[in-house]
């Protein structure tokens, strides 16, 4: 039985950039970080600190309004995200050194000064 070639199958990317350790973790954690910015955008919206969704709402175009709220948080909280993470890669090769273990301290009860 012979593979039967697919001619659209040389148009379509193979995702090799998904098996690239570092994009994969930004791009997860890009993801992480536009679904803590919707949340937030979604709190804010539903708390309506200082009339801000009467605003947005009573503009011409409340899609724009709301397009620039979300990207600004994303931006925000997606480069913090992502941040974080590359600061935290090389974390786990520290770890495993056995230092920083919990230790009680032996306290002295004798007075200063008489041996």
């Amino acid at each position: 039985m012979t593979k039967q070639r697919r001619p659209w199958a040389r148009l379509l990317p193979r995702h090799r950039l998904f098996k690239v350790p570092l994009f994969r973790l930004l791009a997860i954690n890009l993801a992480i970080g536009i679904a803590i910015a919707s949340v937030v955008v979604g709190g804010l919206l539903a708390i309506n600190p200082g009339g801000l969704r009467d605003l947005i709402l009573a503009d011409d175009s409340p899609g724009t309004a709301l397009g620039l709220l979300l990207f600004g948080f994303v931006v925000t909280f997606g480069s913090a995200v992502m941040g974080s993470a590359i600061m935290a890669m090389g974390r786990e090769d520290r770890d495993h050194h056995g230092g920083g273990k919990l230790a009680l301290a032996r306290i002295s009860t004798a007075k200063p000064g008489r041996g």
